[in-house]
């Protein structure tokens, strides 16, 4: 598996294009288009929250009875959430409009949206914005990049991978992109994501793929603890690298996962270093776990926690916190078993052992913790399972942006 450049139009067969349609913003790009030629195969996760967007009801219902999906349509700044049916006759407006002017069925449509919670899309501009896209679409690597910028809503930057695999003899690409910066705490996925690839996989495993790797990175992050009423994942394959149709789980689906986790890991470190007002990655591993959901859950415990994340942005090894996190979890160890590390690109240091602090130093900590990516390592002694979790730190600023996010 090598890192190549590019996101959804890495993979062949696969364009997109972008444009500024108005929805909410007046100064950039909001609106993106995915569009694949051959009709893809599709696997989806969407968030937890009762309260869904209508565009994730209509996703759901494309990406289990579809025969096909050609396109995905994308709007930032209104979330078409909490719209009623006239949210839902949009998301099917849209669909029909883009498959008119694509020449596709219209159950082949995709739709998603990012943004406030409550209004209704202005459908004059979505429709105009997608007669904008469509004569642009285009298999650049600079296509791709320009809708990674439109998706985006509070995020600082856009936010896109790729990589390739031999499976059968053929090189396979998987490239994504994604966004979210705030209202992020996902219970199956993040905020909008769409992973693209010319893999040649049965519905099935691209489905079994998807879910359980969501588990371990998507599900894995958190920016302030809110699930969002839009998590959307959209997974698309077209088969076009023309390898040997994977339907079994054999060495070419364990290659096929192993390069989906790091698609979807790196995607999922972007958004919780991106979180809204942060200036650092926080990364938390828990090691030697009697199991693996023990881990998770103290890993978890710990990025959410917001005294934490506080000490995180103030450089602070305020160690008891972490401590403290890891005991209102709701998982089960001994405190006093407990060594933690911190760690960066500064350095690592031990901070306690046995649940005990350390004549660490205080100045070799704070060095440590002003880098960019920060991780705590919990060793917690019980057995060899181990997970790890990512967020961000708490800072003024992110009080600022969601003080007044709809004006």
């Amino acid at each position: 598996m090598k890192q190549v450049k590019g996101g959804i139009t890495a993979a062949k067969g696969f364009y997109a294009a972008s444009t500024a349609a108005a929805i909410k913003y007046k100064d950039r790009k909001d609106m993106a288009m995915i569009f694949s030629k051959t009709p893809c195969k599709a696997a989806g996760t969407f968030t937890m929250n009762l309260v869904k967007a209508a565009p994730v009801k209509w996703d759901q219902k494309i990406v289990k009875d579809s025969r096909g999906v050609h396109a995905v349509v994308v709007n930032a700044g209104i979330a078409n959430a909490c719209t009623g049916q006239e949210g839902m006759d949009y998301c099917k407006e849209t669909a029909d409009y883009a498959a008119k002017l694509l020449d596709v069925p219209s159950d082949s449509i995709c739709v998603a949206s990012t943004g406030v919670i409550g209004m209704q899309l202005p459908m004059d501009r979505i429709k105009n914005g997608i007669s904008v896209m469509v004569p642009e679409l285009n298999d650049t690597l600079e296509a791709g990049h320009g809708a990674s910028q439109a998706i985006m809503t509070t995020d600082t930057h856009e936010k896109e991978v790729a990589v390739q695999v031999e499976l059968s003899g053929k090189t396979i690409t998987i490239g994504g992109m994604c966004k979210g910066s705030g209202m992020i705490h996902p219970n199956m996925c993040t905020m909008l994501s769409f992973v693209t690839t010319d893999a040649n996989i049965s519905k099935e495993l691209l489905e079994e793929a998807l879910r359980e790797d969501v588990k371990d990175t998507y599900n894995m992050i958190s920016v302030d603890g809110d699930t969002s009423t839009n998590d959307t994942c959209l997974l698309l394959a077209n088969g076009e690298a023309g390898n040997e149709e994977i339907t079994e789980k054999n060495a070419d689906y364990e290659a096929f996962v192993k390069a989906l986790n790091f698609v979807n890991t790196t995607l999922a470190k972007e958004m919780a270093g991106d979180g809204e007002g942060a200036t650092a990655l926080f990364e938390v591993k828990v090691i030697h776990a009697k199991t693996k959901e023990q881990a998770k859950v103290l890993s978890k415990s710990v990025i959410t926690s917001n005294l934490t994340k506080a000490a995180i942005y103030g450089h602070d090894a305020n160690w008891g916190r972490i401590l403290c996190a890891m005991g209102y979890s709701g998982a089960e160890f001994d405190p006093e078993q407990v060594d933690l590390y911190f760690g960066s690109e500064n350095g690592e240091i031990k901070i306690i052992e046995n649940g005990v602090a350390l004549d660490y130093s205080e100045e070799e900590a704070t060095k440590i913790l002003s880098a960019k990516a920060v991780t705590a390592t919990a060793d917690i002694k019980m057995g060899e399972a181990s997970a790890t979790a990512w967020g961000c730190d708490l800072t003024y600023d992110y009080v600022k942006i969601n003080a007044d996010y709809r004006s």
